[in-house]
């Protein structure tokens, strides 16, 4: 008997960092590639609050690096993504439209927010339809969930219960 080793693709952009961090603990915890997603034109403080938001409430997609996300050899997608305006950043929606290769795939989902998420889980869920993901998991954290962990826990058992459930 030989053990089945899962791929574990950990998709995210952070602005701030705390969507990283969460992402790491996510890695280190069940294994995995981290590929941190990054606009070709960066944010700063003032056009993250004025452009990124406005973009955000229109669910415009930024152009990303990497371009093209591979997912022929995953088996798993975890996506991390901050809310700006109650909706997922146009990075994160660049990085959904790069995605390849994703058709009969299975996502957990998580979004990072000061209170509340809004329309950010549907809109990604939406756009991964389109791809033909199927998503399986959904989580949003507040700043207190994360710093409590319990919530990033329920993240982690729910990525484990995934690869164990293939």
């Amino acid at each position: 008997m030989f053990a089945i080793i899962m791929k574990i693709s950990i998709i995210f952009y952070s602005y701030s960092g705390i969507t990283r961090g969460v992402a790491e603990k996510i890695q280190a915890a069940c294994g995995g590639d981290l590929i941190d997603v990054k606009p070709k034109t960066p944010y700063n403080k003032i056009t993250a609050y004025t452009t990124g938001s406005m973009r955000a409430r229109r669910e415009e997609a930024d152009p990303v690096e990497p371009e093209a996300i591979d997912l022929a050899s995953s088996d798993l997608i975890v996506i991390g993504t901050p809310v700006w305006f109650w909706k997922t950043t146009p990075v994160t929606n660049g990085a959904i439209n790069a995605f390849r290769n994703g058709e009969g795939k299975k996502a957990v989902l998580f979004a990072t927010c000061g209170s509340k998420a809004g329309e950010t889980i549907p809109i990604m869920k939406q756009a991964l339809a389109r791809k033909g993901v199927t998503v399986i998991g959904e989580h949003v954290l507040t700043r207190r969930d994360i710093i409590e962990g319990k919530k990033v826990a329920e993240v982690v058992d729910a990525v484990k219960a995934a690869v164990g459930n293939r």
